[in-house]
């Protein structure tokens, strides 16, 4: 087996390893902001539906809720809406409508959160990859050249960078993961929550129907 390659890449060092979690970072950061700024956007659009749509409930039939929900911009608004769409048909309908469109936002509202668990989980791995071939470079290069254990030393110093940087992407990765999907979950289960309130509403108008014709 020819092993020519992996030789020569086990004594390249870990310089290379560091560029690739510095190039790491900068996606996290970009992904970081914008779920931030998409997850903000949500819950103020929330914040303006919660009065609008419990208010509703109380003062309006469903079709004039359904309008009133539409001026509403937001997941939750859209999930309300697939809902209502359906409320002539029954409960049943109703119910299946929110589902799938909760299932739909959750899968816009957790998008490229899997790129900070991915780097949350894999950064500190890779950063110690980066530290073996640096230890790797070292000992090769002390062989070379026959020098001091000095040598050796700032070889070995320099290769432990990679870890530390690797930490240093991985830690804010998990946070600001944790952070986000905490979030995400927090506006579906609140609009869960309308849902069920809707959902209700349209059996308590469909039930006396429903009886009768029994």
């Amino acid at each position: 087996m020819n092993l020519k390659f992996l030789t020569t890449l086990a004594l390249t060092g870990g310089d290379w390893v560091i560029y690739l979690l510095l190039l790491c970072s900068v996606v996290a950061v970009a992904v970081i902001v914008e779920r931030v700024i998409l997850l903000r956007r949500e819950e103020a659009a929330l914040a303006g539906l919660d009065a609008a749509f419990l208010g509703g409930m109380c003062s309006e039939d469903l079709p004039e809720l359904e309008k009133t929900v539409t001026r509403h911009p937001g997941a939750a608004a859209r999930i309300l809406l697939s809902g209502l769409a359906q409320a002539k048909h029954g409960p049943a309908g109703v119910e299946d409508h929110l589902v799938a469109a909760t299932l739909a936002e959750k899968r816009g509202l957790e998008r490229r959160l899997m790129i900070l668990g991915t780097l949350g989980n894999n950064a500190p791995f890779v950063g110690l990859f980066g530290t073996v071939l640096g230890v790797i470079k070292s000992f090769h290069d002390l062989a070379a050249m026959g020098s001091g254990p000095e040598v050796v030393m700032q070889g070995l110093s320099e290769a432990l960078v990679a870890t530390a940087v690797g930490l240093f992407v991985a830690i804010p990765c998990v946070v600001s993961y944790n952070y986000l999907s905490g979030k995400a979950k927090d506006l579906l289960a609140r609009t869960e929550s309308f849902g069920r309130i809707l959902l209700a509403q349209v059996r308590a108008q469909h039930g006396p129907v429903a009886h009768k014709k029994a």
